[in-house]
C-alpha cells in the first residue's frame, strides 16, 4: 500500500491535532494530511512540471490520462471520499481539500474535481454503489453532466429529455454545454427534465463531447449532446435533487481548497522573484512599495486559507454551517486567487507576460475556476441570504 493510501486511511481514525476548542472545527493540518500532501507533491513535481502542462494544453489530449491513473489509482486519491465497504479509504473532505489544493499548485491537467469530488459525491449522496468501486480503484473516470459555472443552491435547469420508457430501458436525449472534466470521463451522470427531475448515469462512448477551447485548456471544457441513448436511472425526485446538490456543494467546497492552493503558489513564486531579482545594485524585494503588495497579498492568502479549511472541515462532518461557510470560501478563494495570479504576473515584470514563464498558467487556471461553481459575487449574494442580512434600500 502507498505511503498515500496509507494516510488517507489513517484519516478515518484521526483528521487532525487535537488542538481546536470544544465545538469549534480544527483548521490545522493534521499528520495524515500531511503525508498526503507531500505524497501528491512529490507526484506533481515529478510528472507535472509546468513546461509539460504547457505542452500538453497545446495538443488534443489536454488532460494527462497518465498521471491521472497514478494520481487516482496508485496513491489512491481518487477513492478518498469513498467508504471502505465500496473499495475507498473512508477519509472526508479534509483530506479531499489537500489533494485539491496540490492540484492548484500545479494547475495539475486531471480530472480529480470533477470525478473524485463532484460525481463522486452525487453517488453518495444518491446511494448508488454499483460505480463506486470501479471510481475508488481508478478504473473509472466519471463527470457531472453540469455547467461548470452552476452555483450551489440553485438546481441547474435540465436540457436532457427523457424518452417514453421502454423493454430497452431509458433514452435520453438533448444537450449540455461547458461541462467540465468530462472529456475524459467513462461514465457521465446527466440531470433530466421532467417529471420527476432524475439523474441518471450514460456511458461515454454512447454519447458526443465536442471539446471546446477554453480560457484554461488545462481543465477544458466540452459540449455534449445526446441522440436517444440508453441509460440507467441514479435517483430520481428529491433524491436526485439532493444528489446533483451535493455535487455541486462539494465541488465548489474543493474548487475553492484548488483556488487557495494555486494562489499560494504565486505567493511563493513571486517572493522568491524579488529576492533574486535586483535593480540599482540591491534585490527588488528591498522596495516598500513592493514589501507593502506582497504583504498585502499574504494577509489575503492567509484569510482565505482559513475560510477554505473552516469549509473543508464543515462539510466533512455534516456542520448545519456548511451552507455558509462553502459560500464564504469560494468567494474568498475566487478573489484571492484572481489577485495572486495577477500580481505574480504584473511583480514579474516582463518574463512574466511571455510564454516563458508559468504565470499565464496560473492566471487562467485562476480567472475560469472564479467562474466555476458560481462566481464571487453570486456566493457574495447567497451569502447574505444565508445570513439574514437585510438588502440595500
Amino acid at each position: 500500500m502507498s505511503q498515500a493510501t496509507e494516510a488517507a486511511a489513517a484519516a478515518q481514525a484521526t483528521t487532525g491535532p487535537a488542538t481546536a476548542p470544544p465545538g469549534l472545527p480544527d483548521l490545522l493540518y493534521g499528520e495524515t494530511e500531511t503525508e498526503l500532501r507531500a505524497a501528491v507533491r512529490d507526484l506533481f513535481e515529478d510528472r507535472c512540471g509546468w513546461r509539460e502542462v504547457l505542452a500538453r494544453s497545446q495538443t488534443a489530449e489536454t488532460y494527462d490520462i497518465g498521471l491521472w491513473r497514478v494520481l487516482a489509482a496508485e496513491l489512491g486519491c481518487a477513492g478518498l471520499l469513498i467508504p471502505e465497504s465500496s473499495g475507498g479509504t473512508g477519509a472526508s473532505y479534509r483530506e479531499a481539500a489537500v489533494v485539491a489544493e496540490e492540484t492548484g499548485r500545479a494547475v495539475a491537467p486531471v480530472p480529480f474535481l470533477g470525478s473524485a469530488v463532484a460525481a463522486t459525491a452525487a453517488l453518495l449522496a444518491a446511494g448508488d454503489d454499483e460505480l463506486l468501486p470501479g471510481l475508488a480503484a481508478g478504473t473509472s473516470t466519471v463527470a457531472l453532466a453540469v455547467p461548470f459555472t452552476s452555483p450551489p443552491g440553485a438546481r441547474p435547469e435540465p436540457t436532457i429529455r427523457l424518452g417514453v420508457p421502454g423493454d430497452a430501458g431509458y433514452r435520453l436525449s438533448g444537450t449540455v454545454t461547458g461541462i467540465a472534466d468530462a472529456l475524459p470521463a467513462d461514465v457521465l451522470l446527466v440531470p433530466v427534465d421532467g417529471v420527476p427531475y432524475g439523474l441518471y448515469a450514460v456511458t461515454a462512448a454512447d454519447a458526443s463531447l465536442t471539446p471546446v477551447v477554453s480560457l484554461d485548456m488545462t481543465r477544458q471544457l466540452a459540449d455534449l449532446t445526446l441522440a436517444d441513448v440508453p441509460a440507467r436511472r441514479i435517483a430520481s425526485g428529491p433524491a436526485a435533487e439532493r444528489a446533483v446538490a451535493a455535487a455541486l456543494a462539494a465541488g465548489a467546497a474543493m474548487l475553492a481548497a484548488e483556488q487557495l492552493g494555486l494562489a499560494e503558489r504565486c505567493l511563493e513564486i513571486t517572493v522568491a522573484y524579488l529576492k533574486e531579482r535586483r535593480q540599482f545594485a540591491r534585490p527588488i524585494g528591498s522596495f516598500q512599495a513592493l514589501k507593502h503588495r506582497v504583504a498585502d497579498l499574504w494577509v489575503g492568502v492567509t484569510q482565505a486559507r482559513a475560510a477554505a479549511r473552516y469549509a473543508a472541515a464543515a462539510l466533512a462532518v455534516g456542520d448545519p454551517d456548511t451552507p455558509v461557510a462553502i459560500a464564504l470560501a469560494k468567494a474568498a478563494c475566487s478573489d484571492i486567487a484572481v489577485r495572486a495570479a495577477q500580481e505574480c504576473l504584473q511583480l514579474h515584470g516582463g518574463i512574466g507576460f511571455t510564454w516563458e514563464h508559468p504565470t499565464h498558467l496560473y492566471l487562467k487556471r485562476a480567472k475560469s475556476s472564479s467562474m466555476g461553481f458560481g462566481t464571487a459575487d453570486r456566493h457574495r449574494a447567497s451569502l447574505a441570504g444565508l445570513v439574514d442580512l437585510p438588502a440595500p434600500p
